[in-house]
């Protein structure tokens, strides 16, 4: 029995030392885990946030962003106040050249109708005149300018009046009158 005991000696022992070694390695984890909990646990990409310090650099530059934006909406409210001031203005002067170019354009009308009315009254003078009297006249006159009343006048008077005329200027007067409207295009 002796020889039993022994070996039951030995497996307790064996069992004691490896109980002891298990409680060591307890022992340390425990500790490793009681750290772990008082330290906290960096990995890669995060920060350690200080309440204190960031959150007042983060609300200043918040702040600040905030009033950069308020004043560009105040420039772009200024810039829209100018620009509806400017319209307002072209509005105004084009309204103005509007009402130039009108009276303008009445204007002209009533001086074309004016000298149209007032080559009519001369050709008319002119034809109730004596044909001698104004062949007398029209001998006188640039073939150009001579030309533009006897084109007006009714054809029996204007050939009493170019009888009556040198043969020269009655030629110069009808090579002006058959080339006035030579050059009018035909298509």
């Amino acid at each position: 029995m002796a020889a039993r005991t022994g070996k039951g000696t030995l497996g307790i022992i064996a069992i004691l030392l490896v109980g002891s070694g298990l409680l060591r390695i307890g022992e340390g984890a425990g500790f490793v885990f009681a750290q772990e909990a008082e330290e906290p646990v960096m990995t890669a990409g995060t920060a350690v946030c200080d309440p204190d310090g960031m959150l007042e650099d983060v609300l200043a530059a918040l702040e600040a962003r905030e009033e950069a934006v308020r004043a560009r909406e105040i420039a772009v409210q200024n810039r829209i106040v100018a620009l509806d001031l400017a319209n307002d203005q072209i509005d105004r002067k084009l309204a103005e050249l509007e009402a130039a170019e009108a009276s303008l354009a009445e204007t002209l009308a009533v001086a074309r109708t004016a000298a149209q009315d007032d080559l009519t009254s001369l050709t008319g003078v002119y034809e109730a005149m004596k044909p001698k009297d104004a062949a007398l006249l029209f001998a006188e006159m640039p073939p150009e300018f001579a030309a533009g009343f006897l084109g007006r006048m009714r054809a029996e008077t204007a050939a009493e009046i170019m009888a009556g005329l040198p043969a020269a200027n009655a030629y110069s007067i009808s090579v002006v009158m058959a080339g006035r409207n030579a050059l009018v295009p035909t298509e």
